[in-house]
């Protein structure tokens, strides 16, 4: 083909659009372009877009046919109709001995993809699944607690029109999080009217940009958060009137901030009292401050309190609501959205007894669900495009949990870590051979979907997971073609008949369940250019035109029932993507529950008003190593193909030169990072943007492909060798990955 084709980056949740052009072959990713007409990025993209080619073509362990694990370990290779039957088999037989239950589900998103995750949901109700989890899970669950908590609604940061960016364990220039988030950072820079506040141990390209770097030491974020909302209340920095008329429980968190040790604890974060003060002060004076917290808190210490504490900071201040500051998303799909049960309440995992939290089991304790002898215990997992033995904590554990299950099945991409523990692999296509879209649509107020086209076509023997999916739930005899045909018969006579027809199958709780598979089998045949994916899309068109009906019609779609088959159909044709929804700034009050903030949290403001000092770990440990870090040539798991890095290649260990010198390293040297879990070797890179006792490694190494000879190669050291299943956040169970301690040893030549 010789046209550009767009499609959309595939690294982080940006999803900016960029067009591809072919090779000759067909199948190369010649060049690759930002795509001026992707209404949210506008040509943007980062360096890591253009190596997109690595993901595709790349060394990656490509998987292009079913694989059964025989006796011996190997694998051997089936068709089709033979994997399906024996996986069905295998999983019906398991439910009926322990209960479907006992069959837990992970994935959903990753290496092969989003849309396919989309239809799990009917597999998991024809084998009577009940428990899953993601890589949500462990990143983003204590954040969407304390937000359902006090909003009712998740809120995101209007960053590109703040006066002040305010960002806590956050490095937007590597790791985005809104679109155009390098040109939007060297905008606020360059401002003199702007400012940016980053709270971050490490000197990132972020926090050489900022106004205010608050270099605190790890694992402090909970302190020098608590005096930063202290100083606002001492220094009479709170918007009192309009706190009085849009939240509640001002007094009980009043009553905790007038007790805290401002002194104290910026001395415990070990920055200067002056620098937090100005800090804080710059932020109270801005006529909007829009905050982005990430993993460099939401995997630390206290992250779920730290959550807390970063909201109350521009609550106080009064940034929610308006430019600039935090706002109440709309969206195709109910990402972050939690009940918001007070601690010790809601469901529970089977085992481990841990709070499932947006329906997710915290990914720390899905071993001790595993390695037990409980009768509720796990006896079988199907994991989609997900890599849980290389992303999740304690590699080891994982291993060992994954090897006793009775079955696991993996479908993706790829033979992954995880692949080469299962019993059967399912080959998927890749993120440009089929349609594709990814959830994370939060940008407002104009609010973007895109519904990626296929660029490619996929290898004979591969499907898509729509296809797998309807395969699995049709061999396990819960849908027909009895179920289908009234549905197409009502297609026949036009989609109002069909979403009459689909309204009466879904007051069937049972068939209601399995809505994903109905709609791919039925109203997908008769979708355009092969587009039966897009099916479900149909009812996230409809359903997001019921939720937020005058953002829709401001958008341009209508009302009623008309709304939704518009927005459908414009979804369906909009290959560079699509706004799905227009709001004003004031419909975030409209979707908070009861239109309030509800300040206090009573479990987390007792937190705050009882911090004990921060332990000091034993002598042997006298490093804290963040282990993950996201930097210009690394990305997550997907891209397996070390040749993508340009720089960095095989992924040294950050450490200050203070250290580096007291240790006799030079650059390159190799030392032994050693956790209470698990040792590796790695070179090293003294720098200046590390403080003394602060490591560093980064994330998607680790990763074995196939050199040229056959032979397996494995470029770096994978963090979470070093990590521990049990250091996790006490409310939600995330991981602190960002916390781990650790020795360094040298390493003879």
């Amino acid at each position: 083909m010789t046209e550009w084709q767009p499609t959309a980056c595939i690294l982080c949740e940006c999803n900016c659009g960029i067009q591809v052009l072919l090779g000759p072959d067909g199948r190369s990713f010649e060049k690759i372009r930002g795509d001026k007409l992707h209404p949210a990025s506008a040509g943007y993209t980062c360096n890591k877009a253009l190596r997109l080619d690595h993901y595709q073509n790349g060394r990656t362990g490509r998987v292009t046919t079913p694989l059964r694990r025989r006796a011996d370990g190997e694998y051997e290779e089936i068709d089709w109709d033979t994997a399906i039957s024996e996986i069905t088999a295998r999983m019906r037989e398991i439910g009926l001995r322990y209960g479907g239950e006992s069959i837990f589900y992970y994935g959903g998103g990753g290496q092969g993809n989003h849309l396919g995750g989309a239809y799990a949901p009917a597999t998991m109700a024809a084998f009577g699944m009940k428990y899953r989890s993601s890589a949500l899970a462990q990143e983003k669950t204590g954040d969407f607690w304390v937000g359902a908590r006090m909003f009712g609604h998740p809120v995101r940061a209007d960053v590109e029109h703040a006066e002040v960016a305010f960002f806590i364990g956050k490095n937007p220039y590597q790791s985005h999080g809104f679109p155009r988030a390098r040109t939007v950072l060297k905008e606020i820079a360059k401002d003199p009217e702007r400012a940016m506040i980053v709270l971050d141990p490490v000197r990132t390209e972020t926090a050489e940009l900022a106004d205010f770097h608050l270099q605190l030491r790890p694992g402090t974020d909970v302190y020098l958060l608590s005096a930063m909302a202290a100083i606002l209340l001492r220094d009479n920095l709170i918007e009192t009137a309009w706190l009085d008329e849009h939240t509640r429980g001002l007094d009980e968190v009043v009553a905790v901030l007038s007790g805290v040790p401002i002194e104290k604890y910026c001395a415990i974060a070990d920055v200067d009292i002056d620098l937090v003060v100005a800090a804080t002060h710059r932020l109270a004076r801005a006529k909007s401050v829009a905050a982005l917290e990430d993993l460099g808190v939401q995997m630390n210490r206290h992250s779920t309190v730290v959550s807390y504490l970063e909201k109350l900071v521009w609550l106080l201040t009064g940034n929610l609501g308006k430019p600039g500051t935090q706002y109440a998303f709309t969206g195709m799909a109910a990402i972050g959205h939690d009940r918001g049960h007070p601690a010790g309440e809601g469901p529970r995992s089977p085992v481990a007894g841990a709070p499932i939290i947006s329906g997710l089991v915290p990914c720390n304790v899905i071993t001790e669900e595993i390695l037990t002898d409980h009768p509720a215990r796990y006896r079988a997992m199907f994991i989609e495009s997900s890599n849980p033995v290389h992303s999740l904590a304690d590699s080891a554990r994982m291993r060992a949990a994954l090897e006793s299950l009775e079955l696991v099945v993996v479908v993706d991409v790829a033979m992954t870590e995880t692949a080469r523990l299962a019993d059967y692999v399912l080959p998927a296509a890749t993120q440009f051979e089929k349609y594709e879209a990814t959830f994370f649509n939060f940008d407002f107020p104009h609010n973007i979907f895109h519904l990626r086209h296929p660029v490619l076509p996929a290898p004979d023997g591969v499907l898509a997971e729509p296809e797998i999916h309807a395969r699995l739930v049709e061999a396990a005899g819960v849908l027909t073609e009895d179920d289908y045909r009234p549905l197409r018969a009502a297609l026949e006579q036009g989609r109002e008949a069909f979403a009459m027809a689909f309204l009466g199958v879904l007051a069937d709780r049972n068939k209601a369940k399995l809505a994903p598979v109905l709609l791919y089998r039925t109203l997908g045949e008769t979708l355009p250019n092969g587009a039966a994916a897009a099916a479900m899309l149909w009812a996230a068109a409809y359903n997001c035109a019921r939720k937020f009906p005058a953002s829709v019609e401001r958008a341009g779609y209508g009302t009623g029932l008309e709304a939704g088959e518009r927005l459908f159909e414009a979804i369906l044709t909009g290959a560079h993507g699509i706004v799905i929804t227009e709001d004003d700034y004031d419909e975030t009050w409209n979707r908070l529950r009861d239109n309030k903030v509800q300040l206090s949290i009573a479990e987390l403001l007792q937190v705050v008003a009882t911090l004990p000092e921060p332990d000091a770990e034993a002598s042997q440990w006298p490093f804290v190593l963040s282990a993950g870090e996201r930097r210009s040539f690394t990305a997550n798991t997907i891209v397996r193909d070390p040749l993508w890095r340009k720089r960095d290649s095989v992924g040294t260990l950050r450490m200050s030169p203070a250290d580096a010198e007291e240790m006799g390293l030079a650059p390159g040297d190799l030392v032994r990072v050693t956790t209470k879990r698990g040792s590796v070797e790695v070179p090293v890179e003294p720098t200046d943007r590390m403080r003394p006792g602060h490591l560093s490694l980064p994330n998607g190494f680790g990763l074995s492909v196939t050199d040229a000879s056959g032979a397996q190669v494995t470029t770096g050291a994978a963090p979470n060798e070093l990590t521990e299943f049990d250091s996790r956040d006490e409310w939600v169970g995330t991981p602190w990955h960002k916390y781990v301690p650790a020795r360094l040893d040298t390493v003879n030549a």
